[in-house]
């Protein structure tokens, strides 16, 4: 139980991971699929973190005394990747836009329907 309480950090990636797919895989609803590779993203930003995270450890400037470093390379990966994550969020909503005017809905299924009845 002790291992289980001491990584709940990795458990709500997990959890959230698996929320996150399940919304992209099951929804035919382009805006809902758009939010659930938003939630996937923020447990694998929330992975890394933990994964990033020394215990004892304080930032990396030399000082008398200090014995543990932490790593900054994951946190400064995870803000690339949290500026990408909008970007590609942006995008997605702008196509969302576009099929919405092209086609007059964003159900994935009536999109597969129009696109076939042509």
């Amino acid at each position: 139980m002790d291992f289980i309480i001491g990584h709940y950090n990795y458990w709500v990636a997990i959890i959230l991971m698996m929320a996150g797919f399940y919304t992209i895989i099951s929804r035919g609803n382009l805006v809902k699929k758009i939010v659930g590779l938003n939630i996937f993203q923020v447990s694998v930003f929330l992975l890394y973190i933990s994964l990033g995270t020394v215990h004892g450890g304080v930032a990396p400037i030399i000082a008398e005394g200090v014995e543990r470093y932490s790593n900054p390379l994951p946190h400064v990966l995870i803000l690339t990747a949290i500026v990408v994550g909008v970007a590609t969020t942006a995008l997605g909503l702008a196509l969302v836009v576009r099929i919405k005017e092209s086609y007059g809905t964003i159900e994935e299924d009536e999109i597969h329907d129009r696109d076939h009845s042509l």
